[in-house]
């Protein structure tokens, strides 16, 4: 899987093409863009909770536990240096706290998670 990104229409706005999908990512106004989409630390925050609320909806499923619903919120930025994201998941359905407990473990190995939290290298060439 390859995403590409390229100048929107906007002074700022970055067309993204993830397959065969397209995202528009944007600055806010008072930074000189448009906000015509989310900015990229957004798209962070927002692959994370997508993956958290995935993995632990399949676990679920596979394991038939009665968890109707599960709730992502990521509060992201700047904090002492380091950017912070910070998750609080929410589940919804009668769990008892070993299930709750087993479904936040499981929360922790999403894939992007994981690579959130490993080492990550970042090679770049230019033409």
């Amino acid at each position: 899987m390859q995403v590409t990104a390229q100048r929107g229409a906007g002074p700022l706005q970055t067309a993204i093409r993830i397959g065969k999908h397209q995202v528009l990512s944007d600055a806010p106004e008072a930074l000189g863009g448009e906000n015509s989409g989310p900015e990229p630390h957004d798209l962070l925050a927002a692959a994370l909770a997508a993956c958290t609320a995935l993995t632990v909806t399949m676990y679920a499923k596979r394991k038939g536990l009665a968890l109707i619903d599960v709730r992502v919120r990521i509060g992201h930025g700047q904090i002492d240096g380091a950017y912070e994201l910070q998750r609080h998941i929410e589940f919804v359905g009668a769990l008892s706290a070993d299930d709750k407990a087993r479904l936040l473990d499981i929360a922790n190995k999403c894939p992007v998670h994981k690579t959130l939290s490993g080492t990550i290298r970042i090679q770049t060439d230019a033409v």
